[in-house]
């Protein structure tokens, strides 16, 4: 028996019986409104109350937009070298190997094809998880044999960007995948087949200087975070005060650097539709 029960306050479990409540039961939005998590999964990850929209990866996307969940994924087995032998707080080739053990990626995108609304679609999603979505040799060679299996088979391309920008670990080979991603693309659009760019929270740095801005339609998630330097990045080197909502994706195309926003629930409908149009197909 315990030596101590709060028995004055109708408190019986004895210390050592108390169970703490997993994590992961409710998440918490930034405006304070707390969700269930199994709620929130069934609402594809958007708080219902104030509609926001939490960061997903791809595991996320390929079940909203594939039917049925159903998809092969492409050149799943490519992974990072550090070529350059790079240290900093770690060396570069463990922080691939924890980064890969925890988020069970190999790679910070994943490039899959499927049937959407019953049509082919090729989608290449990017983790953030994966060292914050940086973009290295991996993440541009994997975008760039997604867009030619694109152009071999004639099926509209998807790119879901969210990402930190360029991997520092990997320096003039990371810069590369901006100039190699980009001719690529242009590749895509000489064989006119359509590609659909999707920003989400975050599209920063390299990402946003090459593939992320260069669709035929630029669409994004709301309240999503839109740029190439971060704010306090800008503001410190502009020394002037940002306007409210500085960046974000309702910024950026109110500034006409997007097509629309779309919310998740309706990104599968939006993106057939579009598709179904830009194609000269019936509507679905």
């Amino acid at each position: 028996m315990a030596w101590f029960k709060r028995t004055e306050k109708g408190i019986q479990t004895a210390t050592e019986d108390k169970k703490d409540v997993p994590k992961g039961l409710w998440y918490k939005s930034p405006t304070g409104k707390i969700v269930d998590a199994d709620e929130l999964a069934k609402n594809l990850w958007v708080s219902p109350e104030d509609g926001f929209h939490v960061r997903i990866g791809s595991k996320e996307y390929f079940e909203i937009l594939f039917d049925d969940n159903e998809f092969t994924e492409l050149d799943a087995n490519i992974t990072s070298k550090d070529t350059l032998g790079f240290i900093d707080t770690k060396k570069y080739s463990d922080r691939l190997k924890d980064a890969m053990d925890k988020t069970k990626l190999k790679d910070a995108v994943r490039t899959a094809v499927g049937k959407s609304k019953g049509k082919d679609l090729v989608v290449c999603c990017m983790d953030f998880a994966f060292i914050g979505g940086s973009m290295g040799a991996v993440v541009g060679e994997k975008i760039a044999r997604g867009i030619d299996y694109s152009i071999k088979n004639k099926i509209p391309f998807l790119m879901i960007s969210k990402s930190g920008g360029a991997r520092m670990m990997e320096a003039a080979y990371s810069l590369m995948q901006l100039a190699k991603t980009s001719a690529k693309l242009a590749q895509l659009a000489d064989a006119k087949i359509p590609y659909i760019s999707l920003c989400t929270d975050p599209t920063t740095g390299g990402t946003t200087a090459s593939y992320a801005m260069l669709g035929d339609i630029n669409i994004a998630e709301p309240g999503a975070l839109i740029g190439f330097a971060g704010p306090r990045v800008v503001k410190d080197t502009t020394g002037k005060d940002l306007p409210e909502g500085f960046q974000t994706s309702e910024f950026v195309l109110e500034h006409g650097f997007l097509d629309f926003i779309t919310p998740r629930k309706e990104l599968k409908d939006k993106l057939n539709l579009y598709i179904d149009l830009i194609q000269n197909q019936p509507i679905r």
